[in-house]
């Protein structure tokens, strides 16, 4: 019998009348297709701000294990109140939370990796009949409970259908797919049919906020087929993110259809992104000599800080300038350590701008398409857009600007690649 795993994100499951229409969706799933099932939920809507808020008027410096131990709390409500709404469709389900159901974690809280799943308990449900409800976003280490951290049920979902190998797995969500850029941005955008994983896996880590980045790595590594669906409008097919959607069996017999898809695949940028959490760091008047770059970088790695964006400057004098880009919620620390290896190696002074955005292109098939970034710089010309750092791979093209013009790049972007007319 197949196996799949759906995932249903907080605002699915956000009020008791969201629950059973989730509940609908499970059921016609397992009446249809006759295969065991896994649901993976988040916590109900705001459950996790208001948990947070609640801590807040306890304590202003929890202990990571006793915040996990809070927050783990909101997917258990909601697993155990979809299992009902289950049950009262007629149909056997079982809540686990992410320890029964057998996911061990690294010993870290709040941002917890998965090591391993146990499917033992899992597989016995199935063996049962049942349809099997798990919380995401936990899991357990040394017999302490672990958070996963930012878009941990998706983690959970796609983990598990790994493990299970699954047929794949249906990220439900409050939009309809895997659009061309995001539509609180440009009113008018494309919708994608399908999508590789690693032009997926670029979009989630530039700021595209409909898959988190280590869920879309899971499922490449296991070849993991997810669609992204509207719990809204169940019927739809959404987005298909698999290896190679051109030469996958997702291409029909019908020779229009087939066509289409084609033409949409070979299409050189296929989305548009916006980071707001981007911080420019900048050392001045640092000596241009051999291993000078790799004191400053590897100092920082040291420290945990990752760095995205890097330009160096012409020398001049025998000084140059590095600047380069992080995550702001990281960009404090940067400085501080800047500031220390600026004196080490005798640098002139450091700097920060938190007044930055990064906007980026993506798509496989610019590595064959010469042009894509004179028409992406021409349009940011064209609205007098200042480019500030360029950064590039073979399927990315991103550019840092100030954050003032960051939609605005969007808008001209998206629209120099006709994106507004992919089909949809």
């Amino acid at each position: 019998m197949s196996i799949i795993v759906q995932k249903f994100g907080g605002t699915s499951v956000g009020t008791p009348e969201r629950i059973k229409a989730v509940a609908e969706i499970c059921t016609q799933t397992k009446k249809r297709e006759k295969c065991n099932l896994v649901v993976v939920v988040s916590a109900m809507g705001d459950t996790t701000d208001d948990l947070v808020t609640l801590m807040n008027q306890v304590t202003d410096y929890p202990t990571p294990r006793e915040l996990d131990v809070l927050l783990s709390t909101g997917e258990q409500i909601s697993i155990a109140l979809l299992s009902m709404a289950i049950q009262k469709a007629g149909y056997e389900a079982c809540s686990l939370t992410g320890w029964q159901a057998g996911i061990s974690t690294e010993s870290v809280h709040s941002k917890a990796r998965i090591k391993s799943i146990d499917t033992k308990l899992i597989k016995k449900l199935f063996a049962e009949g049942k349809i099997v409800v798990v919380a995401g976003f936990q899991g357990i280490a040394e017999g302490e409970i672990t958070t996963l951290g930012r878009g941990g049920s998706d983690t959970s979902a796609v983990a598990l259908a790994a493990a299970l190998k699954a047929d794949r797995c249906d990220i439900y969500t409050d939009v309809d797919g895997v659009h061309t850029t995001d539509p609180r941005i440009v009113d008018k955008t494309g919708r994608l049919k399908f999508i590789a994983y690693d032009e997926m896996l670029e979009l989630a880590s530039l700021g595209a906020q409909v898959l988190h980045p280590r869920s879309v790595e899971i499922a490449k590594n296991f070849e993991i087929p997810l669609r992204v669906r509207s719990s809204w409008k169940p019927e739809d097919n959404g987005t298909l993110v698999v290896n190679n959607p051109v030469s996958d069996d997702i291409i029909s017999n019908n020779f229009t259809e087939r066509k289409s898809k084609m033409i949409e695949g070979q299409r050189s940028v296929r989305g548009v992104a916006l980071d707001r959490k981007q911080s420019r760091l900048s050392i001045i008047g640092v000596p241009d000599e051999p291993g000078i770059a790799c004191k400053i970088f590897s100092e920082l790695s040291h420290h945990g800080v990752s760095v995205d964006v890097i330009v160096q400057c012409v020398s001049q004098d025998g000084h140059t300038e590095v600047d380069f880009t992080v995550n702001r919620d990281q960009a404090e620390k940067a400085k501080q350590e800047l500031d220390i290896i600026a004196k080490s190696i005798k640098a002139q002074r450091t700097a920060i701008d938190n007044s930055v955005v990064k906007v980026s292109v993506v798509g496989a098939g610019m590595i064959d398409q010469p042009g894509v970034a004179a028409k992406m710089f021409k349009a940011l010309g064209d609205h007098k857009i200042n480019i500030q750092m360029i950064s590039t791979s073979e399927i990315r093209i991103s550019c840092i600007v100030h954050e003032s013009q960051g939609e605005e790049a969007v808008k001209c972007i998206h629209e120099a690649f006709g994106l507004s007319e992919v089909n949809s």
